[in-house]
C-alpha cells in the first residue's frame, strides 16, 4: 500500500510539474519551460513506469515526452528523486533510465516513416 501511496504521489509531481519544490534551479527550468499540462495522465504512468520501474512507453507518450522536452523531464526526473518517499531508489539507475527513455523516444519519433 505504501508502494502504491509513492507511485501516486510521483505521479502527482510529474502531472502537475510544480506541486513540491525541491531545488530552485529545477523549479526555474519547469517554470520557464511552462509545460504544465503536455502530458495525459495515462502517458505520465506509462513514462513513470518505463523510467521507475520496469516497463514499456507507447509510441504516442513517446511523442508527448518529447513534446514536453529533455530540459523540463530532466527537471522532473530530478525533482522526483529528491522527494523522501523514494530514497530507496538509486539516483545514478534512474537518471540513466530517464536518459535512455528519452533516448529511445527521441529516435522513435525522429525515425522515417515507411513509405506505403
Amino acid at each position: 500500500m505504501e508502494s502504491l501511496n509513492a507511485y501516486s504521489v510521483l505521479v502527482v509531481l510529474f502531472l502537475t510539474c510544480g506541486v513540491v519544490m525541491a531545488t530552485k534551479e529545477n523549479d526555474q527550468i519547469i517554470k520557464e519551460n511552462n509545460r504544465e499540462t503536455e502530458m495525459g495522465l495515462p502517458c505520465v504512468l506509462k513514462a513513470f513506469t518505463s523510467i521507475f520501474e520496469t516497463g514499456s512507453i507507447s509510441n504516442k507518450c513517446c511523442g508527448e515526452l518529447v513534446v514536453l522536452g529533455k530540459v523540463c523531464h530532466l527537471a522532473l526526473v530530478k525533482r522526483t528523486l529528491a522527494n523522501p518517499l523514494i530514497k530507496y531508489l538509486s539516483p545514478a539507475i534512474i537518471i540513466a533510465k530517464s536518459i535512455q527513455t528519452w533516448n529511445n523516444c527521441l529516435a522513435l519519433i525522429n525515425a522515417p516513416y515507411p513509405s506505403a
